[in-house]
């Protein structure tokens, strides 16, 4: 397990993450990174939580965005 000091999505919730991707590249392109219908139709925070929420896969691909994202803003 990693120290949480070295963990980049320590202390992150999952809606602030999806919150700020959403923020940062919009509906559309959050959709065209990262390939999930709940990004393409009727897009929501809601249901995309719940979808990354059962779906570990998706949610690596959304985390791995995230991290990402962090270091270019860094």
């Amino acid at each position: 397990m990693k120290p949480a000091a070295n963990n980049p999505l320590h202390g992150v919730t999952l809606e602030t993450l999806l919150t700020e991707l959403v923020d940062h590249y919009g509906w559309p392109g959050l959709a065209q990174r990262v390939d999930i219908r709940c990004f393409k139709s009727d897009p929501s925070i809601k249901s995309s939580l719940t979808f990354l929420r059962k779906t570990p896969w998706a949610r690596e691909k959304v985390e791995s965005l995230y991290i990402q994202l962090r270091k270019s803003k860094s």
